[in-house]
């Protein structure tokens, strides 16, 4: 009797050293109460990527307009002190035309300033640099120059003309608006145009307050542009 009950308790302590055994297998297996977040794919450069696209250059349309196609075109230039309208005269100085067009038409002179001012003489513009938007194109553009061809058109009041150093050949985009006669510039500047309209702007920007030939405040060009001449006030240019 003994031996029988010797017998069962071996059996039952090896049953529960199974069942023991068992669960304590399962509870391995079992994954631990965390959410696990799938890792972010990672991106690879590939090695043949195709490279940024160039930007384009300023588009500038008169590049091979004829005389008469550039003598057709007026510029307009709005301004924080009024408009001022130009008309061009291409016959005495096709390239100077020809540049001050295409300046005008890809936006170059928008947003830059009269940054000289001669009381009673002149008004100058076209530095690119006073552009508040000055790009890697404009800095290049501002570069070109143009040869030395005074035209034969009296400086007199009301005209436009390029601006440039003491050293020949160095006129870029500068140019300048006269407010009287100045026969000591007759040959030797390239005289292109003459205002049409806005004269009172042209007076009104040159009695702005200056520190030497700087404006205190320089009058900006909001937005210059090229279209059809309305109205022709041209006459033949002196000779």
């Amino acid at each position: 009797m003994k031996k029988k009950s010797a017998v069962l308790k071996i059996s039952t302590f090896i049953v529960v050293c199974l069942f023991a055994l068992n669960s304590a297998v399962n509870a391995q297996k079992t994954p631990p109460n965390t959410e696990n977040k799938p890792s972010a794919p990672k991106t690879e450069k590939k090695a043949n990527q195709r490279p940024d696209a160039p930007k384009p250059a300023l588009i500038e349309p008169f590049d091979k307009a004829d005389v008469k196609t550039m003598a057709a075109q007026c510029v307009k230039f709005d301004t924080e002190a009024g408009a001022i309208e130009l008309e061009m005269f291409p016959e005495n100085a096709p390239e100077s035309v020809r540049s001050f067009l295409n300046l005008a038409a890809a936006g170059a002179f928008d947003t830059t300033t009269f940054s000289r001012v001669v009381p009673g003489f002149i008004i100058q513009g076209g530095d690119l640099f006073t552009n508040q938007k000055m790009t890697p194109e404009l800095d290049k553009r501002s570069r070109r120059t143009l040869p030395d061809k005074p035209s034969q058109i009296k400086h007199e009041r009301g005209i436009l003309s390029m601006a440039r150093a003491d050293e020949p050949n160095t006129a870029s985009t500068h140019f300048f608006i006269l407010l009287s006669e100045t026969s000591t510039l007759d040959g030797k500047f390239a005289a292109f145009g003459r205002v049409i309209n806005g004269m009172e702007t042209v007076e009104a920007i040159n009695k702005m307050p200056v520190e030497g030939e700087k404006p205190v405040k320089p009058v900006r060009i909001t937005r210059a542009a090229v279209a059809p001449c309305q109205i022709s006030a041209k006459v033949p240019a002196s000779e």
